[in-house]
């Protein structure tokens, strides 16, 4: 058909945008893993790369038609790779790519990097599975309902890698499966745990956009100009915390764990609330705003006129959006503990879990909102989990709270 032959020759442009892109000296890594992570931003790596062509002149009515045929058309992936296709050919393509294809909140689905860190759908959750490598100490966040029998026609979406410290451990999260640098371009955040593994913080590579954070640690500190660099990140960002209550007493049970959304105001899930959704990755470091609080800085300033530092944590703590693990029910024939994962968990596990919202009633949220699933993750296999997430929280917020499952927690059970 005319369309599956102009689609054909649009990949055959892109790969040879690749190929000039890779002859830099890529590893040699990079052949097995292209083709199964997410594409980068064009927007964030290849701005002043591509020049504008011929297929710059069609005329915009055309050119919609066309893009918003290859949308409607190319629903799963790897098909979906038509859509980055499209946002590699020029700028006027990228910018009417960006145009139709919306955030997965509106149609569900994941398109580009950004997408990773924008909030799910409202309706119905995206389905995940993650993959345990013990030898490597990688953990690998597909997309789908379970592995296909063929590796290559999974989706990687994020990948992480455990690093030990003397104090701490941190899970380093990337795009891609073989590079968890922080000065890589696709460096995406961290996790980071304390000592006994009961406080985890989940920093991102980005600030957030209109959320808890920057409201709440505007003139807190400042980032030296000096201390920006184009290809290091000056710091990262702290989005969440999340706490596993203390067993003291060891007594029977499952875990029981809480999460304070820093970057999501409680009034996301309130009637006509809207989470924090960001639009594109940085195209440098140096475009984060200053004025944001931050986790590492070597000789950070502190504003005489601001409020303490306890105030400002007591303030954000009353606007997060809080987390907490849904209470299972004890099945007396099985002498277990149960919950209703809807045939998503198939293997009993420690690690398995539900959240759901955390409110006051004086909130005003729906008992509907209260008593959603927001986020599900437990396993189905050696190795293998699955992971289910919805609105408000993002894919790579989704994939950090569950990596703290992973963790060792000898205090908490």
């Amino acid at each position: 058909m005319p369309f599956k032959s102009f689609a054909r020759e649009l990949r055959e442009m892109r790969d040879g945008i690749s190929c000039k892109s890779r002859r830099g000296g890529e590893g040699k890594d990079m052949g097995s893993h292209r083709r199964s992570h997410i594409s980068p931003d064009v927007s964030r790596f290849q701005t002043d790369s591509i020049e504008q062509g011929p297929w710059a002149n069609l005329p915009p009515e055309l050119l919609m038609d066309v893009i918003q045929r290859v949308e409607n058309s190319e629903t799963l992936w790897p098909a979906r790779r038509s859509i980055v296709v499209c946002a590699s050919v020029c700028r006027s393509w990228r910018e009417v790519v960006k145009e139709i294809v919306k955030a997965p909140e509106q149609c569900g689905k994941i398109t580009f990097p950004i997408s990773l860190k924008q909030p799910g759908p409202r309706d119905s959750p995206i389905q995940c599975f993650i993959r345990r490598d013990r030898s490597t100490s990688t953990y690998r966040l597909y997309l789908g309902l379970c592995p296909a029998p063929l590796g290559d026609n999974n989706k990687l979406l994020l990948a992480a890698k455990k690093v030990r410290r003397a104090a701490c451990t941190d899970y380093v999260v990337s795009l891609v499966g073989h590079d968890f640098s922080r000065a890589s371009n696709t460096y995406v955040g961290k996790l980071r745990s304390n000592f006994l593994g009961t406080k985890f913080t989940i920093y991102d590579s980005q600030p957030p956009c209109d959320s808890v954070v920057q409201s709440s640690s505007r003139s807190n500190r400042r980032i030296h100009s000096k201390q920006v660099s184009p290809r290091v990140p000056a710091a990262n960002y702290d989005v969440a915390i999340i706490n596993y209550e203390l067993n003291v007493l060891r007594s029977r049970g499952p875990r029981r764990m809480q999460c304070t959304m820093n970057s999501i105001p409680i009034s996301a899930i309130q009637e006509g609330g809207t989470a924090p959704t960001p639009t594109e990755l940085p195209h440098s470091f140096e475009e984060a705003p200053a004025c944001l609080s931050v986790s590492k800085s070597k000789d950070p300033v502190v504003d005489s006129g601001s409020t303490s530092l306890s105030e400002t944590e007591n303030k954000r703590t009353r606007e997060a959006l809080i987390l907490k693990n849904k209470a299972p029910r004890w099945h007396e024939q099985l002498q277990c503990w149960c919950l209703n994962f809807r045939g998503r968990v198939t293997v009993a596990s420690v690690k398995n879990f539900q959240l759901v919202a955390s409110v006051d009633p004086s909130h005003n949220v729906s008992l509907a909102e209260q008593e959603k699933v927001i986020l599900q993750f437990g396993k189905i296999g050696k190795d293998i989990f699955t992971m289910d997430y919805c609105y408000p929280l993002s894919a790579f917020q989704s994939f950090a709270i569950c990596l703290s499952s992973f963790d060792t927690k000898p205090a908490c059970e």
